[in-house]
């Protein structure tokens, strides 16, 4: 849950901001995959959402449930298959078909793990045209994505050289699935996607890891999980870095920047945004957030107690909250 983006709808900070999604590899299985329903509907109606998936049908099912629900924000799902060139390529398609990848599967590899190879293992493949994230955006005239979401199974790489333009041009940070073994023939392991995004000025901030246990054993740690397999992996921007000269480090894309956080569940570096923001630029009220942290701060009781305006992110830009009493906007106060 949000900690700081109710009090920024209220106030109408988020009235300025226009909220853009790519998730790539889209097909939605369960609740968890409506982007609709994790958070980024705060922003509607100024929220667009692209989704891509290699799969036709898939994107044909969530476009046709989108139109059923009415909802209030643009999202629509495109059947391309996104990769790091213009072409022609193969499509390993799976037991489970959210398992198909451009590379494929490993199967002796699978074998040796409980539940991997009845949803990896190849059960066809086909010739498809893969392009790149770069040429859609010039070809449809978008020229900013905040947030970009890569799930396909081995080629998150291959999508992100294939976004290299508009990385450096507006992303601002990025969640990708990552593995840590080759579950797929020949394919990038997390280290190259670190170094690849690290290299375009991102910083890892966290592992979601899964894990699995051998086939064959009747036994398992009461202590570990089993092997360390694949995971995602979350990337964002640092655009408050002493010396950082950079043409996103503006105050609108660090509003965005701590919005995206919050989304994520970073809020303690939403909190040092929004207070860099209203310290550096808090004469400006589109940027002065002193109220807002004091009312997303109030929620915690625990912080009440201690006394609000005796923490040290409140304390220093109490100048900036002009023209309120702060204990009013402190619940029950």
């Amino acid at each position: 849950m949000s900690a700081f983006l109710p009090s920024l709808k209220r106030s109408g900070h988020l009235d300025r901001i226009h909220m853009t999604v790519c998730n790539v590899g889209s097909r939605k299985l369960t609740s968890e995959d409506e982007y609709g329903q994790k958070g980024w509907e705060i922003f509607a109606p100024n929220l667009t959402i692209y989704g891509f998936d290699a799969d036709a049908d898939a994107c044909e099912a969530s476009n046709t449930a989108l139109e059923a629900q009415q909802i209030n924000w643009t999202e629509k799902h495109i059947p391309l298959a996104l990769a790091n060139s213009v072409g022609e390529s193969t499509l390993y398609v799976t037991k489970h078909p959210m398992c198909s990848s451009l590379y494929p599967p490993n199967e002796p590899y699978l074998e040796r793990f409980s539940g991997l190879s009845e949803l990896v293992n190849l059960d066809f493949y086909m010739g498809i045209e893969t392009t790149t994230l770069d040429e859609f955006c010039q070809s449809e005239g978008i020229e900013e994505i905040d947030f970009l979401q890569i799930d396909v199974q081995g080629a998150e790489l291959q999508v992100l050289q294939g976004a290299s333009q508009i990385l450096g041009q507006s992303i601002l940070a990025v969640q990708a699935e990552v593995e840590f073994s080759h579950l797929y023939k020949n394919q990038p392991l997390f280290a190259d996607v670190d170094i690849y995004l690290r290299e375009q000025g991102f910083t890892l901030f966290d592992l979601d890891r899964a894990y699995r246990l051998r086939s064959r054993s009747p036994i398992r740690s009461t202590v570990r999980a089993g092997q360390l397999l694949y995971g995602d992996a979350f990337y964002l921007r640092d655009l408050i870095e002493d010396g950082l000269e950079n043409n996103l480090k503006t105050p609108d894309k660090i509003l965005k920047l701590a919005c995206i956080a919050d989304i994520l569940n970073f809020p303690d570096y939403t909190l040092e945004l929004l207070e860099y923001l209203t310290l550096h630029y808090g004469n400006n009220p589109d940027y002065n957030f002193a109220k807002n942290i004091v009312e997303s701060l109030a929620q915690f009781p625990e912080l009440v107690n201690k006394g609000i305006t005796s923490l040290p992110a409140v304390s220093r830009f109490l100048d900036y909250i002009d023209g309120y009493d702060i204990e009013s906007l402190i619940p029950g106060k």
